[in-house]
């Protein structure tokens, strides 16, 4: 989550995720291992295991924009920057690591507060993780790079291309939505996700510099997702850089709306363009 397993982006209020990972304590790992095999007829309907991380011998912890950001690189080659989805880590690259590394310097970083990354008393939003990556780019003294993104990190390829155009090569942005509503109603409802958030608060005590922090980091980026990202036509018709935005179904979250100006949609199958729903 190819790309990642499928998209973890989600719309809940605050409260909504707070009542959801309360939830969590009253069921066990062993009752969602039960419940999957009755619901997981499909494959995309199952939970696969995050890939274990790749050893590198080109990782740290850069000290910018007032946290602590980990990052991991690998390959060589032109650079590629990979961001995660909402309350993960890097280590959910792991499958897709080694065939971008075999022809680009792969990138790795744990958005603030996630994984191995701090964060700080400021709220979250979509700007100032975005800086997060420009900062990070300047410790690595990386002047450009081409981003590939999955839903919060897919945003955050797109707002890169807002305003750090200057950074940005191409942006390959996976579950993407520009607007609050462009988010599926009762996606927070689909027990795939639930055993998800369940195992993201297992790794965030894994890793965390701050391990018992889980609901307070939830409830804090909770607030930015109510709110953000909201983006004007006009903002987005403005973009110069390279983008393309990719979604799935059934499992995706994101509502699929229509298409701005000169962009067009492409719907594959087993490999192969099935239809462009634009222009047949």
């Amino acid at each position: 989550m190819g790309v990642p397993f499928w998209n973890l982006r989600m719309k809940t209020t605050a409260n909504m995720v707070k009542r959801r990972l309360m939830r969590r304590f009253l069921l066990t790992p062993l009752l969602f291992l039960a419940a999957l095999p009755a619901l997981a007829a499909e494959r995309w309907e199952t939970l696969p295991s995050t890939p274990a991380p790749i050893a590198t011998d080109r990782s740290g912890e850069a000290q910018v924009n007032g946290i602590s950001i980990h990052y991991a690189i690998y390959g060589q080659g032109s650079p590629v920057i990979f961001l995660h989805g909402g309350l993960a880590n890097t280590d959910y690259w792991g499958d897709q690591v080694p065939a971008v590394a075999a022809h680009h310097t792969v990138i790795l970083m744990d958005s603030r507060g996630h994984g191995r990354s701090t964060r700080d008393a400021r709220p979250y939003g979509y700007d100032l993780m975005a800086d997060d990556v420009t900062a990070l780019m300047d410790s690595l003294k990386i002047a450009k790079a081409d981003i590939v993104g999955w839903s919060d990190g897919a945003i955050l390829g797109i707002d890169l291309a807002v305003r750090h155009k200057e950074r940005v090569g191409k942006v390959f942005a996976f579950a993407a939505n520009t607007v609050t509503s462009g988010v599926k109603d009762g996606v927070e409802k689909n027990p795939t996700f639930a055993a998800y958030i369940e195992r993201a608060g297992r790794e965030y005590a894994a890793h965390s510099a701050t391990p018992k922090d889980y609901d307070s980091f939830v409830d804090q980026i909770s607030k930015m997702w109510a709110d953000q990202p909201n983006w004007t036509d006009d903002q987005l018709k403005a973009i110069n850089t390279p983008v393309l935005v990719v979604d799935g179904d059934p499992i995706a979250d994101i509502a699929l709306i229509e298409n701005p100006e000169k962009n067009f949609l492409i719907i594959m199958k087993d490999g192969k363009i099935y239809k462009d729903a634009l222009h047949s």
